[in-house]
């Protein structure tokens, strides 16, 4: 049986016959003002409809009687921005890369176009600020993989890393350990230690630093270097340096050794036209590792 509603004494109204903890709601209407705003927008929206697309069709959607859409602006507004750095872009185009900062009002146009461009590009891999983070290099300190000049930034940011181009950069770090490896788990915990001894890390006090040696002339100098300071024609990098890109600690050493390494990097060179991959290249050079 329905609850009947009863008349609340304090006020006079009405109730909805609904009741929380005591507390009984009253069936007051909606103020005036407010339904005719309501009522008000519902108009605004039914007009909005016809004036402006909205509608969602099968292959396409319905233009409105002012043909407005805003993408319409930001194409005016984008082709504006082109022509007005057309002549700029044309000549960092054709000047060398090598010749740009030569050039004061080039040099300052490639900067403010590769800061935008890292922005939207780079900056959820390598931050903002392009310190980077574990596994993403820090662009701003003299550690490069692949090289720090001007050329070679530029190449890796067009083709990118171990991504199936074939103009992409291509080193890779193999697997050492392993039911496959080359190394015995033993072997890898000793060559870990010898490879933190190369930049002066502690090690076990029983690690086998000439046995961690020889392991390591053995697997690894063919990249590294016999003294460990790498090869950027191969992408391997300095181990005599603490700045590693995966932590120098003894258990992420151990890690690599057993699973390798082999980040990707996406090539630019597809996605970006030349002007703005050539404006990146700058403006990294710029930032205060490139050599």
């Amino acid at each position: 049986m329905a609850v009947q509603p009863e008349i609340d004494h304090a006020t006079g109204r009405t109730t909805t016959g609904h009741e929380w903890d005591g507390i009984k709601e009253l069936n007051s209407p909606l103020p005036k003002w407010w339904l005719y705003i309501f009522y008000a927008t519902i108009v605004w929206s039914i007009g909005y409809w016809v004036v402006y697309p909205s509608w969602p069709l099968v292959t396409n959607y319905t233009k409105g009687v002012f043909g407005y859409a805003s993408r319409h602006d930001v194409t005016r507004e984008l082709d504006a921005l082109r022509a007005l750095r057309s002549e700029r872009a044309s000549a960092l185009a054709r000047t060398p890369l090598e010749d740009i900062a030569k050039d004061p009002t080039l040099l300052t146009f490639a900067l403010a176009q590769g800061k935008a461009a890292f922005g939207d590009n780079c900056a959820p891999c390598h931050g903002l600020s392009a310190t980077g983070s574990r596994s993403f290099p820090n662009l701003r300190d003299d550690t490069w993989l692949w090289g720090g000049g001007i050329a070679d930034i530029h190449q890796t940011i067009a083709f990118g890393i171990r991504n199936g181009d074939d103009r992409a950069r291509q080193g890779v770090m193999p697997a050492l350990g392993g039911p496959n490896g080359a190394l015995k788990p033993d072997e890898v915990i000793t060559v870990a230690n010898f490879v933190r001894s190369l930049s002066g890390q502690s090690t076990r006090p029983n690690a086998d630093l000439a046995k961690g040696k020889e392991l390591f002339t053995a697997n690894c100098a063919a990249c590294h270097g016999e003294d460990g300071r790498g090869n950027r024609e191969l992408g391997a990098p300095n181990l005599t340096s603490r700045n590693y890109l995966y932590g120098s600690d003894e258990k992420t050493i151990i890690e690599t050794i057993n699973q390798g390494r082999g980040g990707v990097m996406p090539g630019w060179v597809t996605r970006l036209d030349e002007t703005t991959v050539k404006s990146l290249a700058v403006y990294v050079h710029a930032l205060g590792g490139g050599q």
